[in-house]
């Protein structure tokens, strides 16, 4: 069983991992076109043939040539000689492409609830107070046994808190509408910059990114991060993310013969500038820890230097290639670097650091009892793989041999706050405007009882008018047969009185007679 790997040599000494040290993480450093992409592709090959399975961001995009074979060179041949390398095959490794935005490799992603509130606190830039805001919006949407996958979740969210606002102040607290809109501001600036492909689903299983080949070829993930590193931030908060979910989900695993799984960081310096004591805390702890889990972590950067120490100081097998000291500060990193390595009584290696050429390095790590070996000088040992990218048909080639492409090429979209809260608004629309169609046909009835209520007053004054007037017109006519019976009567009195006073006066004149 393989136990050792070749690192680099130098005819007398050769520099070997000891794979049961590769867990306690460490360093490829030096200054640009020295070296280090071809110290990460060695290491890279060493552990995959070691079964090993490998996960490493490709900044400059040149660690795609790790899926093809590499190619018979003058130069390669006069360095196998060299360092006395006797077992020199060039070969291909099985690769699976990554890519944050699905362009060149299968797209990686993660769900908002996955991911936390205090990650995206961070790379969102939250002062306390919308970073408490933030926190709640997590807790209520758990409490209300919604899911938060992807933006659109967590916009919903934010929204339906500043409606319900003073409902829920009573049990989380002040919710102010400012940092509800601060967050919703970064929100869309993460938009616009393409990263809300990231959120979502399917999330990443961390299983598939820990497999071994039939041969027993650990499997070597390369994240596409050419257009990712643009933004420094989300780079380094993404790989950030994955390290955290490794060390949360990875059962505990104790001393083995070999990692489960080795990360590389490459422009590590990304994930501390600028970067708050809680980040780098946290990273720290992660760093710390996650070596029990059986994942070995390897930043790539410039200078030791720009490691915090409490971190650089877990990093123990150390690749250091050439340190230019132009300047004082430069001369500083130098110093630095050279401090950071068990010394070798043959030389002094601060000063061999300005000295390297380019494929030498500086090279010490861990021996079997976990103590840094002295520092020596070598070769680094070629690639068996391509060095330099692969062609975009290659690419494709490799990806449609890839058993993921049926898994996460295709988004998945399940209901989550997004829909529940939508569906609570539309619910509330179709109550409201059920309520408005009632309030309305309540008006209605009650503007037709007032239209009949005044025509009935209407009709009874109508109808009281029309006895009022019968009874007037009776009234008329009783008077007028009063008055002609009246009329009558005194007519015919004064006839008959006439008649009688006539009768009388002829009788008494007839009797004078």
């Amino acid at each position: 069983m393989t136990t050792h790997f070749l690192i680099g040599g130098n005819g007398a000494q050769s520099a070997q991992l000891n794979l049961r040290m590769a867990n306690r993480h460490g360093l490829i450093a030096g200054a640009t076109g020295t070296g280090k992409t071809v110290s990460l592709q060695v290491l890279a090959e060493g552990f995959a043939k070691a079964g090993v399975p490998v996960f490493m961001a490709d900044v400059k995009g040149d660690l795609s040539g790790l899926a093809k074979a590499g190619k018979p060179h003058s130069k390669v041949d006069e360095r196998v000689q060299l360092m006395n390398i006797t077992d020199y095959q060039q070969r291909l490794f099985p690769c699976v492409f990554w890519d944050l935005y699905a362009k060149k490799g299968h797209p990686v992603r993660a769900t908002i609830s996955d991911f936390g509130p205090l990650l995206l606190a961070n790379f969102f830039d939250l002062n306390e107070t919308q970073t408490g805001v933030l926190y709640a919006a997590f807790k209520i949407a758990d409490d209300q046994g919604m899911l938060m996958l992807d933006l659109k979740d967590l916009q919903a969210m934010l929204n339906w808190m500043k409606d319900e606002r003073k409902t829920l102040e009573d049990e989380y607290g002040g919710i102010s509408e400012a940092s509800i809109a601060a967050i919703q501001r970064r929100l869309m600036m993460l938009e616009q910059e393409g990263a809300d492909q990231f959120f979502g689903e399917p999330a990443l299983d961390l299983n598939h990114l820990m497999q071994i080949t039939l041969e027993g070829t650990g499997v070597i993930n390369i994240l596409d991060a050419t257009t990712l590193v643009n933004q420094p931030k989300l780079y380094a908060i993404f790989l950030l993310w994955l390290i955290s979910e490794l060390f949360e989900n990875l059962p505990e695993q104790g001393d083995a013969d070999k990692p489960k799984l080795v990360f590389f960081f490459d422009e590590a310096h990304l994930l501390f500038n600028d970067a708050p004591k809680l980040l780098v805390d946290k990273i720290e702890q992660v760093v710390r820890l996650i070596r029990s889990k059986g994942v070995g972590i390897y930043f790539i950067s410039q200078s030791p230097a720009d490691i915090p120490d409490t971190v650089l100081g877990q990093l123990g097998n150390r690749v250091q290639h050439a340190l230019r000291a132009y300047t004082p500060k430069d001369q500083q990193a130098v110093k630095i670097a050279a401090q950071t390595f068990r010394p070798n009584p043959a030389f002094s290696t601060e000063a061999v650091i300005t000295e390297l050429g380019i494929g030498e390095a500086l090279v010490s790590v861990l021996d079997e009892k976990g103590s840094p070996t002295p520092v020596e000088r070598v070769m680094v040992a070629p690639p068996a793989s391509r060095i330099g990218p692969l062609a975009d048909e290659e690419r494709t080639e490799v990806m449609a041999r890839s058993p993921y492409k049926a898994i996460y090429n295709q988004i998945i979209d399940r209901e989550s706050a997004y829909e529940i809260l939508k569906g609570r608004v539309a619910q509330q629309a179709q109550t409201e405007q059920q309520q408005k169609i009632q309030e309305q046909l309540r008006v209605e009835q009650e503007q037709i009882f007032k239209q009949q209520q005044k025509e009935q007053v209407q009709q009874q004054k109508e109808q009281a008018r029309a006895q009022q007037q019968a009874e007037r017109t009776s009234a008329q006519r009783a008077t007028a047969v009063d008055a002609f019976a009246k009329s009558a009567a005194r007519a015919i009195g004064s006839s008959l009185g006439r008649q009688i006073v006539r009768g009388i006066l002829g009788s008494l004149l007839g009797g004078r007679r």
